[in-house]
C-alpha cells in the first residue's frame, strides 16, 4: 500500500490534497486496490455542491459499483474528465488520478495523517 507525506486520509479511503483554499480529492492506492480493475467513472460536475460524508461520484470495477465520499462540503471547481476516458489510470497512478477539486470549504471530516491512516487500514483489515 503506498502512501504519501503531504496528502491527507478520510476513512472512507479518499486522499485530499491541500492547495490554497482548494482541496484535490481522488481514491487512495488501498481503496483502488481493494476494488480491483477500475473501468468506468461517474463524477459531478463543476458548480455542483459535495457534502462532507456523502457521495459525490462512483467507480466500476470488474467486480462491482463502489461510491466515493466527499471529505469536505463545497463546491467542486474542476473535474478531472481524464477520468472518464481513462478510469484505469487510478489503479495505475491514484495518486495522480484526482476526480475533483472543490472550492468554498465550509466542512471537513477529521482526516488523517498518512501513519493515522495506515494504522487505520491495518485495524481494519483486523476486524
Amino acid at each position: 500500500m503506498e502512501l504519501r507525506e503531504g496528502l491527507l486520509y478520510s476513512r472512507s479511503h479518499e486522499w485530499v490534497k491541500e492547495e490554497g483554499e482548494e482541496v484535490l480529492i481522488g481514491l487512495t492506492d488501498y481503496a483502488q486496490s481493494e476494488l480491483g480493475d477500475l473501468v468506468f467513472v461517474n463524477l459531478p460536475e463543476e458548480g455542483d455542491e459535495v457534502t462532507t460524508g456523502e457521495s459525490f461520484a462512483d467507480v466500476e470495477s470488474v467486480k462491482a459499483v463502489s461510491d466515493v465520499y466527499s471529505p469536505v462540503t463545497g463546491v467542486v471547481s474542476a473535474v478531472n474528465e481524464e477520468l472518464l476516458d481513462a478510469p484505469e489510470s487510478i489503479n495505475e497512478a491514484p495518486y495522480d488520478a484526482w476526480f475533483v477539486r472543490v472550492k468554498d470549504i465550509s466542512d471537513r471530516e477529521e482526516l488523517l495523517t498518512a501513519a493515522e491512516y495506515e494504522a487505520f487500514v491495518e485495524s481494519e483489515k483486523d476486524a
